[in-house]
């Protein structure tokens, strides 16, 4: 059972990471290997989820009244934005469903545990992607107008190729979903704002299939007789974490918000390469 002073730390780090396009994941994911926890096991995997959803709760708090004026202004504009929404889903899906048999079945083939959690505690993996993520972050906030730079409106076309980015974050631990989606739309053309919006608005609908197969996962590993004492027992931790996680997220918003709006992308992804290299030196010394 993980203390709940270890819960309560790792919702502090989720949520003032959350926003930044720094991958939460990894930060917390380091964060449970400094303290001796192991990220891969379905208890941490799922407590993971719950902190993601903690912060995605502050996060629909927060911007609530944006996305009221960008995505329901009237029927028309709810109904284009759900189909833009829809079609980079289902990219995520089936390029997220498509990795993971390929990870499963052809790279981590004939381990005890093939399943792709089993990368989530693989440092040298997670630095990988962090520099990946910086040097695309660095790419877009230097890249100087061009052909693919006019400003353009979110299309289908551009939907479904941000969706088929977020599908490539998600076996990827470091790989920041939002830097990721974020700098593939600026790469489009699209307003920094709207893509902004329209990334975070699919990491609303992305938390709740992957709590589920979480879930369903936990349950599993656990062998748990469905009777509600025991579940509701068996989920404390996460449920703890996911409402620190949302405090912390609300309050980390406050002070960041206006700050992000002010800052200079590229300097995200200077963090992200030296976060990749602080990593890589936690691993030279047995981390």
């Amino acid at each position: 059972m993980i203390s709940l002073s270890k819960i309560l730390v790792l919702a502090i780090i989720q949520g003032a990471t959350e926003l930044l396009p720094v991958s939460s994941s990894a930060h917390v994911i380091v964060a449970e290997k400094l303290m001796g926890l192991d990220p891969t096991t379905p208890a941490m995997t799922l407590l993971l989820v719950m902190l993601h959803t903690g912060t995605m709760l502050a996060v629909m708090v927060f911007f609530g009244g944006s996305w009221k004026a960008n995505f329901f202004p009237s029927s028309r504009v709810f109904w284009d934005s759900f189909r833009l929404v829809l079609v980079a889903t289902i990219a995520t899906g089936l390029v997220g469903i498509f990795l993971k048999i390929l990870i499963e079945k052809t790279i981590l083939k004939g381990a005890a545990h093939a399943e792709i959690e089993s990368l989530f505690g693989n440092l040298l993996l997670i630095a990988a992607a962090l520099a990946v993520a910086g040097a695309l972050i660095l790419c877009t906030g230097f890249k100087k107008e061009g052909p693919l730079m006019t400003k353009s409106a979110l299309s289908i076309k551009a939907a479904w190729v941000i969706g088929m980015v977020q599908g490539i974050c998600l076996p990827f631990r470091g790989f920041s979903r939002s830097g990721a989606t974020i700098s593939t739309g600026l790469i489009w053309g699209i307003d920094k704002k709207q893509v902004e919006d329209f990334s975070f608005a699919l990491a609303v609908i992305l938390t709740p299939p992957v709590i589920l197969m979480e879930a369903l996962r936990f349950l599993k590993a656990q062998h748990v007789a469905a009777h509600h004492g025991s579940i509701i027992g068996l989920f404390m931790p996460s449920l703890i974490g996911m409402a620190a996680s949302f405090i912390s997220g609300l309050l980390a918003l406050k002070w960041l918000s206006d700050w992000l709006e002010q800052g200079r992308w590229y300097l995200f992804g200077f963090y992200c390469l030296g976060a990749s290299a602080a990593i890589l030196i936690l691993h030279s010394q047995g981390l």
